[in-house]
């Protein structure tokens, strides 16, 4: 594990990205990416995984 992060962080800081390919189309806006579902279906699918993951506990525990 640790030989893994040493050449991890080698090799990110010897990176050096290739900004030829991009011709000038450089913009000023980033954009992490646009989610489809929204916040309420998703802590209403979290809420439910996490219900049926206790209840599936209790039924082994017992």
């Amino acid at each position: 594990m640790v030989f893994q992060i040493g050449s991890g962080l080698i090799l990110t800081a010897s990176y050096t990205p290739d900004f030829s390919s991009i011709e000038g189309n450089l913009s000023q806006e980033v954009v992490f990416g646009k989610t489809s579902i929204p916040l309420l279906v998703t802590l209403l699918t979290a809420t439910l995984a996490y219900f049926l993951s206790q209840t599936k506990f209790r039924i082994s525990k017992n």
